[in-house]
């Protein structure tokens, strides 16, 4: 949809002004839809042009046109230019932080106010109170202002960071380019003014000579906002060094130097001693100690005290992800050059990182990261998963001479037998097919992950693994055997019967199972009409494979809104199948599916996918079911205390749920081994409230990751302590210190002596570790 034209949005409709609201709303709508050139006909609309937060890498031209009213571009973003074509109102740029805005004449009050980032270029002259309460993140380009005439008063009021260039050309009979009492309260920034400035807050901010590398910085630089404002023409009247001036801020120590008041001491000393001390007025009946009380308290007096709270709670990513791998810790070994230990530390998780976190897991975490509340991209940890592919199992602890029997080699029991074996079990395991993997070995369409990356880690888990015994059905008599010969016995043996509606023609439908095995051995003929009854992600997944094997028109069911999600359902949507609700079967008929308010919707194939449940049977005579499923406590155990079950015949769930399920199964059963207490094996700290971390160190441009030190350098690490030491760099009592604990840990400090509880630290913090809590004194 992208052009060369603008796409013209009036603010005016059917001769009513259109609110400034409904107007945003419009841009924002037609920027969704991938227009990049709007004009927008203004009749006094607030704020046009800010707040577009996502454009991508093309950016957003917005011409204004008519009377624009205040805080144009306010709140403006990277990639957004917006182009006034005559004068502005007050509040132009307001809180920019990172548009570039161009006006075609004068403006009033409050330009550029409050301003981070970004441009703001003027071609006439701008009011009151402009450029004030800047400031400048190193890790972005300061804000600039540019002024071709002159500025009303109070300019550049507590000025804090960026730069502005007053130009003084065309001002009206005026012999000050600033206004009354300009830079007051200055702390950062510098100001270009061609002109006089004779009203300038001394005890703020210093005429300085100008440097040659100044000078170079604003005539290469003149030239572009001439061009902007379209008046190339006076550059060579505008670039005479003589004529400019270069204003900073003064720094504390030459402030201070001004500073007339005395010391505190000094006025004890000359003025309360002298009047009210021996010899004074009270002097005879004095008897408190000579010793002043402090205004900012510190130690009991506190009201506050900072608390380092390093890892007490779990990242946001962590405490989403269904195996539980401490994802913010694999980024911070990343980041501290532990590339091969943040891959191995998968491994101690997972037998399937690549396959899994790589490919098929819909990555909850990333769903879950806290980048993403600042509506920036999640870290990619499919990166961190795709790089195990290649690691070598890793070493075994030394035999327990214990031995535990696995039954189903799907990922919940491979990850039982994986860990089993890592703890030093003898580990043998029972698949009553013809090969190992379960169902993404069988069933997931292999379009979804990479085949040659699921085989080398089932390699890897039979390199480890004690005994695979492939084709072994265990019935009744069979799993009684098992369980007296072997010291603990898993139960992993999935769902794989089908749930079938009871309606009439139901012999005529495939279940999803049987479709996807045989659409893996590329013997399923779907026909070229398919309806699917059940929109889930399995659903899509034979909506997909249908598609691939020459299925034309695809229609998916449900009885109420898809619970389709991730990349299964973006797989089917990108195939064209259609999402259908509420719909409700009556009969299936050799025309296809009839629905219950007489729509036939034609089919030659019909397939339901609404669900699977568990072939558990020949256990219920040892351990306690319910509708099929065994029943577990919080750690897996069964009825039986020498019997765990793990997986979808506990509940159904997602792959990496089953994995996460199988590596805490077989830590229950190791500890038991070794006569310790499971229960503490349980990670129940709370999640860390996102509101704690800091996310204005981090650029909200960064759309893509590279490598893996990319992600593990924009990781908040929330909850967990970079190290970075801003905490002691803001401290202004130097309360806070680093100390070594051994082993290469090290844990921050307070000093109660000298902390006076004002929470700068917990302010600063990026990752959350610092928390500000009642003091509670004994």
């Amino acid at each position: 949809m992208n052009s060369s034209r603008f796409y013209k949005i009036s603010g005016v409709k059917d001769n009513k002004r259109l609110p400034s609201r409904v107007v945003e709303e419009i841009v924002l709508k037609e920027i969704n839809r991938g227009r990049r050139k709007l004009e927008i006909e203004a009749f006094g609309q607030h704020g046009i042009g800010g707040r577009i937060w996502r454009t991508g890498e093309e950016p957003v031209h917005i011409m204004i046109t008519g009377h624009s009213g205040q805080r144009t571009g306010s709140l403006g973003f990277p990639g957004t230019r917006i182009e006034v074509m005559g004068p502005g109102s007050d509040d132009v740029g307001w809180l920019n932080a990172g548009a570039e805005i161009v006006v075609h004449g004068h403006v009033s009050n409050g330009t550029m106010n409050g301003a981070a980032q970004g441009k703001v270029f003027i071609a006439g002259s701008i009011g009151a109170r402009g450029m004030t309460m800047t400031k400048h993140n190193p890790r972005f380009d300061p804000p600039e202002l540019w002024v071709m005439g002159s500025a009303g008063d109070y300019f550049g009021e507590f000025m804090a960071g960026g730069t502005t260039v007053i130009c003084g050309y065309g001002m009206h009979k005026r012999s000050d380019v600033i206004g009354y009492r300009p830079f007051v309260g200055m702390v950062g920034g510098r100001a270009f003014v061609r002109g006089r400035v004779s009203d300038i807050s001394e005890k703020d901010a210093k005429i300085v000579p100008m440097p040659d590398d100044e000078w170079e910085w604003l005539t290469a630089n003149l030239q572009g906002f001439l061009s902007r404002i379209g008046k190339e023409e006076l550059f060579k009247i505008l670039s005479k060094r003589s004529e400019w001036n270069l204003i900073r801020a003064k720094s504390q120590q030459e402030k201070m130097k001004m500073d007339v008041h005395p010391s505190m001491a000094a006025f004890r000393k000359e003025s309360w001693e002298r009047e009210l001390g021996e010899g004074g007025l009270i002097g005879d009946i004095q008897q408190i100690e000579n010793e002043p009380v402090p205004l900012v308290t510190t130690g009991d007096l506190r009201r506050f005290v900072p608390v380092w709270e390093n890892l007490k709670y779990k990242a946001p990513c962590q405490a989403a992800c269904p195996t539980g791998i401490p994802i913010q810790e694999r980024w911070h070994m990343i980041r501290s050059g532990l590339t091969d230990e943040a891959l191995k530390t998968g491994l101690s998780y997972s037998p399937f990182p690549a396959t899994v976190c790589g490919y098929l897991c819909p990555n909850p975490c990333m769903a879950s990261c806290t980048r993403r509340m600042a509506h920036m991209p999640a870290i990619d940890v499919k990166q961190l998963g795709c790089a195990c592919k290649e690691l070598p199992a890793p070493s075994p602890l030394e035999s327990t001479g214990k031995k535990v029997a696995v039954i189903g080699g799907g990922a919940a029991g491979l990850s039982a037998a994986w860990h089993l074996s890592l703890k030093g079990h003898y580990v043998v395991v029972f698949e009553k097919s013809g090969k190992i993997g379960g169902k993404v070995a069988g069933l997931i369409p292999e379009s979804r992950f990479d085949a040659g990356t699921f085989q080398a880690e089932l390699d890897r888990v039979r390199r480890l693994v004690g005994e695979i015994r492939l084709n072994a059905q265990v019935d009744d008599k069979e799993f009684k055997r098992i369980k007296n010969k072997f010291d603990y016995t898993v139960v992993a043996v999935g769902s794989s019967l089908p749930r079938l509606p009871g309606i009439e023609g139901i012999e005529k439908a495939q279940p999803a199972v049987d479709f996807l095995e045989a659409a893996r051995n590329n013997t399923a003929d779907p026909g070229k009409k398919v309806v699917v009854i059940g929109a889930g992600n399995v659903g899509c997944d034979v909506a997909t494979e249908a598609h691939r094997l020459g299925a034309g028109h695809i229609t998916l069911i449900d009885v109420q809104k898809p619970a389709a999600f991730g990349e299964e359902k973006k797989a089917a949507e990108r195939i064209g199948a259609e999402f259908r609700w509420p719909c409700f079967t009556r009969r299936i008929t050799v025309e296809g599916l009839e629905l219950k308010d007489g729509e036939i919707i034609e089919a030659d194939k019909v397939v339901v996918s609404i669900g699977e449940y568990p072939d558990t049977g020949w256990v219920k005579q040892e351990v306690e079911t319910k509708h099929d499923f065994i029943s577990v406590d919080r750690l897996f155990r069964t009825t039986d205390s020498s019997v765990f079950a793990i997986g979808d015949c506990v509940t159904p769930g997602l792959l990496t749920e089953a994995i996460g399920t199988g590596k805490r199964t077989a830590e229950t059963i190791d500890r038991l081994v070794r006569g310790e207490d499971p229960n503490a094996l349980l990670d129940e700290r709370e999640r860390i409230d996102i509101r704690r971390v800091s996310l204005e160190y981090f650029s909200p441009l960064k759309n893509t990751f590279d490598s893996l030190e990319e992600c593990g350098s924009e990781c908040a690490s929330c909850g967990r302590c970079r190290d970075c030491g801003i905490c002691t760099t803001v401290c202004p009592q130097n309360a806070i210190s680093r100390t070594e604990t051994g082993d290469g840990r090290f844990e921050y400090i307070v000093d109660g002596g000298k902390c006076i509880g004002c929470g700068f630290c917990a302010g600063a913090c990026p990752c959350g570790v610092w928390n500000l809590v009642p003091n509670t004194p004994l």
